[in-house]
Parts: C-alpha cells; structure tokens; sequence
C-alpha cells in the first residue's frame, strides 16, 4: 500500500483522512501470467496499480498478427484511460506477463474518491499526462531509428523488462520479427 500512496505523493497533497478513504478502496488482485486485466470488446471497469510484474497493451492487426503496443511494469497505474473514462468498448487488451500483484479500484470506488478527495482530479490528471509523455518518448524513436537503435534504446527504457518478458512480446514492440532481434541481441553482447 505505502508503494501506492507514495507514487500518488509525487502527484499532488493528500492528507491522513484521504490516504485512509485511498487504502479503504484498494482491493488486492494476483493476476497469473498471460491473465487479462482488461479485453477488447470490453468497457474497462477498473483502474489498477502494478506492486509487482510486468503488463502489456496489446492487439490485433488487420492480419490477425499480435502486436504490443508498450509495457507496464512495477509503481504504474495501469487502465486503458480513454475507453475507461469514455465507458467504451476497449480496442486493445491488458494482459500480464508475469504474475501480477495489483491493487485494484472498481469503477464506484474510483469515482468515489474522484466525489471525495479534493484535488483527486488535479492528481490524476498529471498521471495522466506523464503516462501519455513517457509513452511518446518510448514511441516517437520506434519509427526512424533502426532495427539495432531500437533494441538498445528498449534497453535503456526499460531495463527492468528485457529479462523479464518473452523475446516474441520484444520483437513485436520493436517492430522486428524474433529472429531478427535474435540476432540484433547476440551482435550487441
């Protein structure tokens, strides 16, 4: 719970009696790997927080071919933001990688503590809006640099994944098929 409270800390002000109605809300979830947290085809009804393991956004092409769009790994929240605060159907998924630790909050309970806690929209709004800088930064590259440039700069963002998830899920964030970023990986040792 303090891994929660102190990342909503860095957000804005809360105070003993908001951090309590914060605690009171938050529910524990073990999600087991490959378990989705939010589908496609779904409304997303909940908002999470990751203690532990590493999550992916994810879809299909029009080919059918899966493609990882980015990762979540530990002190993130994790939601599909536009389609849970718009109460539509998601077009991607949420799945764990790993086993997950959550901390959950319902749809009711979010929305209560938005009806609560003064200054709760001002906190998540800047969430928001750092999640939205920081997926920018990881996907912005992605487009010009070269096979090789992006593996390493995949390294750099997110050194506590590459070890952690299946070379497929990699590959297809980079953009390079596995057998390519076999190689890339074994030049770049």
């Amino acid at each position: 719970m303090k891994a929660l409270i102190d990342f909503l800390l860095q957000f804005g002000h809360l105070n003993t009696q908001q951090i309590d109605l914060i605690t009171g809300k938050a529910k524990a979830l073990q999600l087991a790997k490959d378990n989705y947290f939010s589908e496609a085809g779904k409304v997303p009804n909940q908002v999470g927080f990751i203690l532990h393991g590493i999550m992916r956004v994810c879809y299909y092409d029009n080919t059918g071919e899966e493609i990882t769009k980015y990762f979540c790994d530990e002190n993130n929240l994790i939601v599909d933001w536009h389609h849970y605060d718009a109460k539509i159907p998601a077009s991607e998924y949420v799945q764990a990688v790993t086993t997950c630790k959550l901390l959950i909050f319902s749809r009711q309970d979010w929305e209560e503590l938005s009806n609560t806690i003064v200054g709760w929209e001002n906190i998540v709004h800047k969430i928001i809006q750092k999640a939205l800088i920081q997926k920018l930064d990881r996907r912005s590259p992605l487009v010009s640099e070269d096979a090789t440039t992006r593996y390493l700069a995949f390294l750099q963002k997110f050194p506590s994944v590459a070890n952690r998830v299946p070379l497929s899920y990699i590959a297809s964030y980079l953009g390079v098929t596995q057998q390519s970023l076999s190689r890339i990986r074994k030049n770049v040792r």
